[in-house]
């Protein structure tokens, strides 16, 4: 017999811990039991239409149910699910790796395999330190990363990031890691503005290079966009800058390029803005297009040939994860590039981002509790203020943002914040009436709880 709706909400909180979650905050705000999903809509069990504006947690790159990728998956599936991915191989990644090579920065030629952004994050941290290790440089033990960066839940991910709401308890189990203030354009002590400014505040990052480069093997940053702090965009012009400290003192970078992938910041890949190339990039989320966990960490022949030698130098990457290459996930990653490589998706998503900056403005831009809406490619994020000159934001403990996202979902639209700011980052193919849909609702629950 099937089960009512409400009885699977009674199991689901008898049994289910949800990532990210009070789970406290269920007894008040029940958990939506979706049956099925297409394009940036997913239905519940009633029947309701919720508009998905964050991708699902920024993976659903294509729409939920594209028909290319689910067949791809299922064509893969007839064939085979998995094999061991150590000494053997199989055909789609061989033919994903020569995609992807395709597309990457210049230089990144080499790819190594996991099944989450996290894991990625950790391949790259212990790549970049046994690299240091065997290229003659064994002091070089640490890491730099900016203030207010996330790079994943992992214990190594967790110490170079270095937001306090999901690091600060950890902090006895964590690297001691070296933090450089990042750019934060929104409240610039400099008094410059993102579109215009230098870089003055790059001079907090040639410091700490000058005192404690001799120490760090890398440096990981989110590049252009710093994500669960709020959405924050800085400058490319940063990443330029850091590209040349990091060469001037012998420190691999890494781009996190987990949440700012495949198109998501208007570019294929966020350092295309700045015309540079890392020394490692982690790739996932968007990858295989938000159907099936899988991630990359991709690095250069220089840091590749350090690790290859004859078994008994002990110079092998000893790094494996069970579903490394995992076919299914191949599958869908491929059926992603054929679907954006003719530039046609990134092109109509370039229109609809312009589109969407223009609607938003004209909803919310003079909302008095709305301090910014800034915005790279689709993705943009409003913050939430008590008052827009002095750009004081609302006292954490008032849960603004979620209270927002409340009124939001009862209207049909999924609206996740990141503390005072509300963020808009659809599928690649989002329309103009469904923006237009989005914006309205979002529209009509920042007055309901902010006033208009």
């Amino acid at each position: 017999m099937k089960r009512t709706t409400e009885e699977l909400i009674q199991s689901d909180l008898q049994h289910v811990w949800h990532p990210c979650s009070q789970m406290k905050d269920y007894e008040l705000l029940k958990p939506a039991v979706i049956e099925r999903g297409q394009g940036v809509w997913l239905y519940d069990r009633d029947g309701k239409a919720y508009l998905d504006i964050v991708s699902s947690w920024w993976c659903n790159l294509l729409g939920h149910c594209n028909p290319g990728i689910s067949k791809a998956i299922q064509q893969q599936l007839d064939q085979l699910e998995h094999v061991i991915f150590a000494n053997f191989t199989h055909e789609p990644a061989i033919t994903l790796c020569e995609q992807l090579l395709k597309i990457l920065p210049a230089g990144l030629t080499r790819f190594n395999f996991s099944d989450n952004g996290s894991a990625a994050v950790e391949c790259a941290l212990k790549m970049s330190f046994q690299y240091q290790n065997q290229t003659g440089h064994p002091e070089k033990t640490r890491f730099f990363c900016l203030s207010d960066g996330y790079h994943g839940e992992t214990i190594g991910a967790l110490s170079v990031g270095t937001m306090d709401l999901y690091a600060k308890l950890y902090q006895p189990m964590l690297m001691d890691t070296i933090r450089i203030e990042a750019p934060d354009c929104y409240r610039c002590p400099y008094g410059q503005n993102r579109d215009t400014c230098q870089t003055p505040c790059f001079e907090k990052a040639e410091q700490a290079f000058a005192q404690y480069a001799s120490q760090c093997c890398a440096m990981i940053v989110e590049p252009l966009l710093q994500g669960s702090a709020g959405m924050r965009i800085y400058p490319a012009q940063y990443l330029q800058k850091l590209r040349k400290l990091c060469d001037q003192y012998d420190v691999l970078l890494i781009a996190d390029e987990i949440a700012t992938g495949f198109g998501r910041t208007g570019k294929m890949f966020a350092f295309d803005h700045a015309g540079v190339s890392p020394d490692i990039m982690c790739l996932s989320k968007g990858l295989t297009g938000g159907y099936l966990p899988m991630a990359i960490t991709v690095t250069t022949e220089q840091v590749y040939d350090a690790f290859y030698a004859d078994y008994n130098e002990g110079k092998a990457f000893l790094h494996s994860h069970t579903y490394s290459g995992n076919p299914l996930g191949c599958a869908a990653a491929l059926a992603v590039q054929a679907q954006l490589q003719d530039g046609t998706i990134l092109q109509q998503a370039a229109k609809r981002a312009a589109y969407l900056t223009q609607r938003l403005q004209e909803a919310l831009g003079q909302h008095p509790h709305i301090g910014e809406i800034r915005h790279i490619g689709l993705i943009h994020a409003m913050e939430l203020v008590v008052d827009r000159e002095t750009k004081e934001g609302y006292d954490s403990s008032l849960r603004m943002g979620y209270q927002i996202y409340n009124k939001a979902l009862e209207k049909g639209l999924l609206l996740r914040p990141l503390g005072n700011v509300l963020y808009f980052n659809p599928p690649l193919i989002i329309n103009e009436q469904e923006i237009d849909q989005a914006v309205a609702w979002c529209k009509e629950a920042v007055e309901e709880v902010l006033g208009n």
